[in-house]
């Protein structure tokens, strides 16, 4: 979905494989797009540790759950970038492109 509106993806399976694949490109990650819940290690984990290697990165998460559930229950605080599954292209690359355009926090 999103290379056809133009990006560069790169994908990994888990959250390992997208930290080896993180480490190892050469160029900009401007964006992580994880999915909230993940065997291992979990979409927050995932951006924690990515934040290290690209402190640049934003992090936009997805999940079934409501954002709503997700707060309540401690997986994000109140505030992150938020897109509910299912979704389709449109709202993904709306999304997307929300959270490029905010502006980096100092």
């Amino acid at each position: 979905m999103l290379e056809r509106q133009g990006y560069t993806v790169l994908e990994a399976a888990h959250g390992a494989a997208a930290l080896q694949t993180a480490a190892g490109h050469p160029g900009p990650i401007h964006l992580l797009l994880t999915d909230v819940v993940m065997p291992v290690l979990s979409g927050r984990q995932l951006a924690d540790q990515l934040a290290r290697l690209r402190p640049d990165a934003k992090v936009l998460y997805a999940s079934g759950y409501t954002d709503d559930a997700v707060v309540r229950h401690g997986v994000l605080e109140a505030g992150i970038s938020y897109l509910q599954k299912p979704f389709t292209a449109d709202s993904l690359a709306r999304k997307v492109r929300e959270v490029l355009d905010r502006p980096t926090r100092s």
